[in-house]
């Protein structure tokens, strides 16, 4: 089989895996909401356990009547919903699901190409929040902006003590590198990337811009129809994401307890729905926070903590050279 014939087999499975794995996660979070919180509604859709919820979802974003302001600037209001999904579509092209070149594309500075992919997504709720000619809006956008760029430092620094101690940015060397041994290592560096990556979702408990109990959605408010299904299918696909690199960096990747060659794949599947689920388990666990709290949380927590697991990192490199 020829090179182009590979690539091209391999972008397709990509595609189909951010068509079908934020869906599936998309799912399970209507499922484990309704368990944990005693939600009846999700469960009749379709009948037998309410299979059809999402198709029902589906629907009825179909359904919706595209209302665009008058005032508003069209061709950046309909950008905006491509700018905030296509970044996460771009990640996952790099993040291997297993060994021998089970991956879309491997490049050496892998490890920060998605970084700076997840940050393009913030641009997504800038223009909405900007082409709606809603100052409501526009503030939202801001509020989106302004905690995105809270958690980048913590994030990066976390992400930058795994490429340190595998020496490479290329994704799949870093598994390679990876060993049981690391999970100690680099617990501290795990939970700051973790936490990090649901505030840059602005997943619960740190979704105040686009709060349920906010006067507005942030902003999204003037959105309608498939085009605010977009930027719901996003945050789906940003977990998708945000739990494969989790699991690539901090949890082995494709290392399972047997048959890694084989079955490498699956056992990057597990995990990521594994972390999915932690996702969606947090959402219904804890309240939301604070403006003030998220912040100070963001400098005064995470940022020390990804500094000292630096430091760590640097010392015990220099003790086993």
């Amino acid at each position: 089989m020829s090179d182009l014939a590979i690539i091209a087999i391999k972008l397709v499975l990509v595609v189909v895996a951010f068509l079908v794995l934020p869906l599936v996660v998309g799912q399970v979070e209507h499922k484990a909401m309704a368990h944990m919180q005693g939600r009846l509604g999700p469960m009749y859709a379709g009948g037998f356990h309410g299979w059809a919820q999402l198709v029902a979802d589906g629907v009825k974003f179909a359904q919706k009547e595209d209302v665009v302001p008058a005032a508003a600037d069209r061709r950046i209001f309909s950008l905006a919903p491509a700018v905030a999904l296509i970044p996460y579509l771009v990640v996952l092209i790099v993040i291997p699901v297993g060994p021998h070149g089970q991956v879309g594309v491997s490049l050496d500075p892998g490890l920060f190409f998605a970084l700076a992919m997840i940050g393009v997504a913030v641009l997504g709720a800038l223009m909405a929040g900007w082409s709606s000619a809603n100052k409501y809006s526009l503030l939202g956008g801001m509020r989106v902006a302004a905690q995105l760029l809270s958690y980048e430092l913590p994030m990066v620094l976390a992400a930058s003590s795994v490429a340190m101690a595998a020496g490479t940015l290329n994704l799949s060397r870093i598994v390679d590198h990876w060993e049981w041994w690391w999970l100690p290592w680099q617990a501290i560096g795990a939970v700051v990337f973790f936490v990090a990556g649901l505030a840059e979702l602005r997943r619960p408990p740190f979704d105040m811009p686009v709060a349920d109990s906010e006067i507005i959605f942030g902003p999204y408010t003037e959105y309608t129809g498939l085009r605010f299904a977009f930027f719901l299918l996003a945050e789906y696909a940003g977990i998708v994401v945000l739990s494969a690199l989790t699991t690539v960096l901090f949890l082995g990747g494709w290392k399972g307890p047997v048959m890694n060659t084989e079955l490498g794949w699956l056992w990057t599947l597990i995990k990521v729905m594994i972390l999915a689920f932690v996702v969606i388990w947090l959402r219904v666990s804890y309240p939301r926070m604070r403006e003030d709290q998220l912040q100070k949380l963001a400098w005064a927590g995470l940022v020390p903590l990804a500094l000292v697991q630096l430091a760590l990192t640097g010392v015990i490199k220099v003790a086993i050279s």
